[in-house]
């Protein structure tokens, strides 16, 4: 399961921020994943309860915000909403999609006390 090791991830960013903001407490933490990112998000937020116990982050909040993936198809030239990598245009049946976005995560922002 390779949400535990971006959970991990995101806890040392949270510390790191929590460090250089001289602050004693996370309320929440806003995470952007993509639908295409390959993140599972209920494994996500149970890799994320766990690795935040016993830190600066225990009892936060974590909001998942989930981007649609994108794609820029050749053959119409535009920009298409796509649901996974590799599939066809919805707009021509096209497959020369390349995907534009909703491959990310990153953590977005921090409420800290």
């Amino acid at each position: 399961m390779h949400e535990m090791s971006l959970a991990e991830g995101v806890m040392e960013i949270v510390e790191k921020a929590v460090a250089e903001a001289g602050c004693s407490k996370v309320k929440e933490i806003r995470l952007e994943i993509g639908a295409l990112s390959g993140v599972e998000v209920e494994a996500m937020r149970f890799c994320m309860d766990a690795v935040l116990r016993g830190g600066p982050a225990e009892g936060a909040a974590v909001v998942f915000e989930v981007t649609p993936g994108l794609g820029w198809c050749m053959q119409c030239a535009d920009s298409v909403p796509i649901a996974a990598l590799y599939e066809a245009c919805p707009r021509c049946g096209s497959y020369q999609v390349q995907a534009t976005g909703g491959m990310e995560m990153r953590v977005k922002d921090l409420l800290v006390e």
